[in-house]
């Protein structure tokens, strides 16, 4: 998977489904278990074979971290281009910072490339922390309206309004 994501290459809307489905599974289980990843991206999913389409996924947990009831995390940490705009504003957070980072593989897999890039790292945190990103390539003409509704809904900016786990 990280092969093809680095070679740029972009999968179907059948194939990203396939890749991403048991990584939302994993993280709403994990959730319910009070653990935040917070490192969710293509580098840190594991598969049982080199067919990832049928191979069984699971998740690095090197950043994961406990956050239950009523607690927050504070720990500015994550991988540059997929860590959630709310720790990067060093912002008190939850789980959601984990379906941002879905969101940001999701849109990778569709389009083979990242929806805030810059090479300067200060730059790219400042796009994050907006959220503007587009959808005007030609692949997106070919991804379904649920699918792209679903990323939009996965890269608010504001982590209160993006997806939670019933809604996915």
């Amino acid at each position: 998977l990280f092969d093809q994501i680095l070679k740029k290459e972009k999968f179907t809307e059948r194939g990203a489904r396939d890749v991403i489905a048991p990584i939302f599974d994993a993280l709403i289980y994990c959730h319910k278990l009070g653990i935040v990843h917070r490192d969710i991206k293509p580098e840190n999913l594991l598969f049982s074979t080199k067919d990832q389409a049928t191979a069984s996924q699971s998740l690095d947990f090197g950043l994961a971290r406990f956050v239950e009831g009523d607690a927050f995390a504070t720990t500015t940490c994550g991988t540059p281009g997929y860590v959630a705009p709310e720790i990067l504003a060093e912002k008190p957070y939850k789980e959601s910072c984990d379906f941002w980072s879905v969101g940001i593989v999701l849109y990778i897999l569709l389009t083979g490339e990242p929806p805030f890039y810059d090479e300067d790292n200060f730059e790219l945190f400042e796009k994050i922390k907006t959220g503007n990103y587009t959808m005007n390539q030609p692949v997106w003409k070919e991804v379904s309206p649920e699918v792209i509704d679903l990323i939009k809904k996965l890269l608010l900016v504001e982590p209160s309004k993006r997806l939670t786990a019933s809604q996915i």
